[in-house]
């Protein structure tokens, strides 16, 4: 009996639903199985204080977490509009790719080998819901080439939206897309795409602005290296192809420059294919580049493989399906390995912090009761501490050898000021009271009583670049404002903690010497939300070169907080 189109159709989808069921329970037992990550619980800390942005990435994460752990406070609940997207991302690009007839079974193998989809089929990050939107924005893309309607730019306004509310590289495919298709310009519904989704994308820009553009000046400038380091240009290709698959990503790489350019679409597949992933090894000449950054290359990557695959007419090497087989196998080896804590894979850097920090946060607990924990310099334990306590008792204060992060924006700084905290360390201080060993590792922690910290007072110069003779004096004008709700008063009198202003040298990220100011600093009584000016007599170093200088607040027995942008000085 002959099947009609819409029976071949089902048949054919068959066995994808059985791989899509199979890779749904696989995440699913992944994400029950495994404690959070450091970065999940930095994002679940997100979702306490839902905003229009946060100082690293724009706040879609905070949407899917918020979701998932208002039906369960558990890592499931954490993951679970993850791995349902994750599902429907690799629905999606089978949709898009029945067009052009592409092999069931080819698509399994590839797109299971894929090891970067592993990691983001579980794990939420701001990347999860970037891959989402990506693979929705090329399916409605997809049928917009062929229907110029408004219905389709009105989805493709929010889909973009979205894309921007996930993470910031959504810009490249918004980029490479209209390089792709230039004709696109001359659509009278582009035009209504690109106004919708600037007005949905308004809320957030309002919010960089009101901010002083944390965002943008932690990826632009705060993240970029001083000096070129070879090791991040290098090791950016093999990291790729290890994310592609850990033996056959090279075979996928190849396949995309077999492909042939028949419309449009493959065009645009192609272009943010090289596009995206040129743009960050290009990105390796300022700074690190992360293996993870390119998962928007990798849905186009995987479209291009199937589909050339089909243009040749699915004559595929006989050893590429064992080799398949054998990468699927590495990659679920993995995958169990550190479901089931399986050494020496468990053991391995960031997997590690999947385990023992449950355990470790109810030590903590048991010992600091209801008082604030305080760590220094790293946003991801205190985070793991409030998840796994289900509160925001913990803090980050991020001194001045660290960098800031979104603990510098949020209000819980004011919940402790003149209270007593628990101040949670991984090396002794002549202090510690209190010694915690756990897997997790081994802390140290002691009490402070009447605890004062200035973490979010803001200190601006009026110039960041200086240059100065060997022991050459100048006089800075400094004006520090005030965010907090109540006022700050800089006087040591009466305080059981000292409070002094300093000007630190750093040469890398070692500090070289610290300039205290004198004591007029400390009659400045600044009202709430007030501002107030400063001079700072800076002395330069005796050696010659090039400095680093930021403006730190130092209240015992903390690091000194880092209350300003870098000043660049030069001695010469």
């Amino acid at each position: 009996m002959l099947l009609s189109s819409s029976q071949k159709a089902t048949q054919s989808d068959k066995p994808i639903w059985y791989f899509l069921i199979c890779w749904t329970i696989l995440n699913a037992l992944q994400a029950y199985k495994l404690e959070i990550h450091a970065d999940e619980a930095y994002y679940w800390m997100y979702s306490r204080f839902l905003d229009w942005g946060y100082f690293d990435h724009p706040p879609m994460v905070a949407i899917f977490i918020r979701i998932g752990d208002s039906i369960m406070h558990n890592e499931l609940g954490l993951r679970l509009i993850t791995l349902l997207t994750s599902t429907a991302s690799l629905y999606f690009l089978w949709c898009i790719l029945k067009k052009y007839t592409v092999n069931a079974q080819l698509f399994i193998l590839v797109i299971a080998g894929t090891f970067i989809f592993h990691v983001y089929g579980f794990t939420t990050t701001p990347d999860a819901p970037l891959f989402f939107f990506t693979v929705l924005f090329y399916l409605f893309y997809q049928k917009y080439l062929e229907n110029n309607s408004w219905l389709l730019a009105l989805a493709l306004g929010i889909i973009i939206a979205c894309l921007l509310y996930s993470k910031y590289h959504a810009v490249l495919l918004i980029l490479f897309t209209v390089l792709s298709n230039l004709k696109l310009l001359k659509r009278s519904s582009f035009w209504g795409i690109v106004v919708l989704a600037t007005a949905l994308y308004i809320p957030h820009i309002l919010w960089q602005i009101n901010h002083d553009y944390p965002s943008l000046n932690y990826h632009l400038y705060d993240r970029s290296a001083a000096k070129y380091n070879l090791a991040n240009s290098y090791l950016y290709i093999p990291g790729q192809l290890l994310m592609a698959g850990p033996v056959i990503g090279w075979f996928l790489f190849y396949k995309v420059f077999t492909i042939r350019v028949k419309d449009a679409f493959i065009r645009c597949l192609l272009v943010n294919c090289i596009g995206t992933f040129l743009f960050f090894f290009i990105s390796t000449f300022r700074g690190e580049a992360q293996p993870h950054w390119t998962l928007i290359a990798f849905a186009p990557l995987v479209m291009l493989v199937l589909i050339s695959f089909k243009q040749a007419g699915n004559n595929i090497p006989g050893w590429f399906y064992r080799v398949a087989i054998i990468n699927i196998s590495v990659i679920l080896f993995l995958r169990i390995s550190i479901m089931f804590r399986i050494p020496p894979i468990a053991n391995i850097g960031e997997i590690k912090s999947f385990y023992g920090f449950r355990d470790w946060a109810h030590a903590v607990k048991q010992k600091a009761g209801d008082n604030y924990v305080i760590m220094a310099d790293g946003f991801q334990n205190p985070s793991k501490y409030n998840y796994y306590t289900n509160s925001t008792k913990g803090f980050s204060y991020d001194s001045r050898y660290y960098r800031r992060t979104q603990y510098d924006i949020w209000p819980i700084e004011e919940g402790f000021q003149h209270q007593r905290v628990y101040y949670l360390q991984d090396i002794p201080s002549d202090k510690t009271t209190d010694t915690i060993k756990v897997k997790a590792g081994k802390w140290y922690a002691e009490w402070v009583n009447d605890t004062r910290t200035y973490q979010r007072v803001n200190i601006e110069v009026d110039s960041y670049k200086v240059k100065l003779s060997p022991g050459e004096k100048k006089s800075i004008v400094l004006k520090l404002t005030n965010p907090y709700p109540y006022p700050v008063n800089f006087s040591n009198d009466g305080q059981q903690h000292e409070a002094t202003l300093e000007a630190c040298f750093f040469k890398g990220d070692n500090m070289v010497n610290a300039q205290k100011a004198d004591s007029t600093f400390n009659q400045i009584l600044l009202p709430p939300y007030q501002n107030s000016l400063y001079t700072f007599t800076l002395k330069a170093p005796l050696e010659k070169g090039e400095y680093e200088v930021l403006f730190s607040i130092h209240t015992t027995p903390f690091e000194g907080s880092k209350n300003s942008k870098i000043l660049h000085l030069i001695v010469e």
